[in-house]
């Protein structure tokens, strides 16, 4: 697929330069990560993989690229006041981290049955918790009130475009360090990281795949590539707290226009992925991280025709923030 360069900088909330931009921005802060390959997951796959390793970023997930660079794109009036989010996961960790190195107040709203680790992680990083019932309008109205109490400016986990320029850093990152990258593969839930990647990668390389890797139980974005609009579920259900979100108005186009397909699979499929990370691979990767390596495994990417062609295969293992007091208590029943 072409990318026209100039709709994508007049209709899309990231572009190449903001991308680039971003990389420089937030080049202080970040870990540049390592690519894995494992000759075992190879064999297994059938084709040579590539795993960038975000599991290794600080906060444990690729949320703080683009957490830094939505902070760091703040003037000093805006950043003074802090940033706020609602959160349950990974961004929540990610944007106390950066508001703490600015030296600014974080105040994270999270849902009361969110995991333990995540909400341990924010902590940590000195985000301000606020706690809030596990429904998205609950979430949408305790960060208002934190919004008109304190003036902080809200940071969207995703659906932003200074989110999305710091995510896509991921894929320019890549495609330095391993050339030949046929088909990029990422978990999607809000798409701010499909959308980032996809923009970057297409951007560089007009010819590449991207394709995006999501859970059965909360399949809103394949459901939304179908249907032609952004189709939100009733409810879902799924191992990979990190993909329980949906796309939004500013993720949707360009997840719309460049991602080429959404691969659904479901919750045995990631649990068996995360097995052969921590096996194979020896990282510690949550169940929203191991969701490409699943995707590459399934038979709907194994046996598709479409992608025979897809011999040099980038995977971005998203983060390693799993709750193992949960791992190891299941093992016990």
């Amino acid at each position: 697929m072409e990318l026209n360069h100039e709709t994508s900088s007049d209709s899309y909330a990231a572009d190449i330069s903001s991308i680039r931009q971003a990389q420089e921005r937030i080049a202080p802060f970040v870990r540049k990560t390592p690519v894995l390959t494992s000759e075992t997951l190879d064999s297994i796959a059938g084709r040579k993989l590539y795993f960038k390793c975000e599991c290794f970023q600080k906060g444990g997930a690729f949320k703080f690229r683009g957490a830094s660079n939505a902070i760091y794109s703040l003037d000093d009036d805006q950043a003074t006041k802090g940033v706020v989010t609602h959160s349950s996961g990974n961004h929540a960790a990610a944007l106390s981290l950066a508001a703490k190195l600015r030296g600014i107040p974080a105040y994270i709203v999270i849902p009361k049955n969110a995991p333990k680790c995540k909400f341990d992680n924010v902590k940590r990083y000195g985000g301000q918790v606020i706690f809030c019932e596990p429904t998205m309008q609950s979430r949408e109205d305790t960060a208002n009130k934190v919004m008109q109490d304190t003036g902080a400016v809200l940071i969207p986990s995703s659906n932003y475009g200074p989110v999305i320029s710091g995510q896509g850093t991921i894929a320019l990152e890549f495609l330095e360090q391993v050339s030949g990258i046929d088909t990029l593969i990422v978990p999607i839930s809000g798409g701010g990281m499909a959308s980032g990647v996809a923009l970057a990668a297409k951007s560089i390389n007009p010819a590449i795949r991207v394709l995006a890797a999501e859970p059965k139980g909360a399949d809103d974005a394949y459901q939304s590539k179908i249907n032609g609009r952004i189709t939100k579920l009733a409810e879902v259900n799924t191992i990979a707290d990190g993909l329980r979100a949906f796309l939004g108005d500013v993720t949707w186009p360009i997840v719309r226009d460049l991602v080429d397909e959404v691969i659904v699979v479901d919750d045995k499929e990631i649990i068996q992925a995360m097995k052969l990370c921590y096996e194979i691979l020896k990282i510690a990767v949550e169940p929203s991280g191991a969701i490409g390596l699943a995707a590459v495994l399934s038979d709907k990417f194994q046996k598709n025709p479409a992608y025979s062609g897809s011999n040099h295969v980038g995977i971005v293992i998203s983060g390693g923030n799993v709750d193992l007091g949960v791992l190891w208590n299941s093992y016990d029943k």
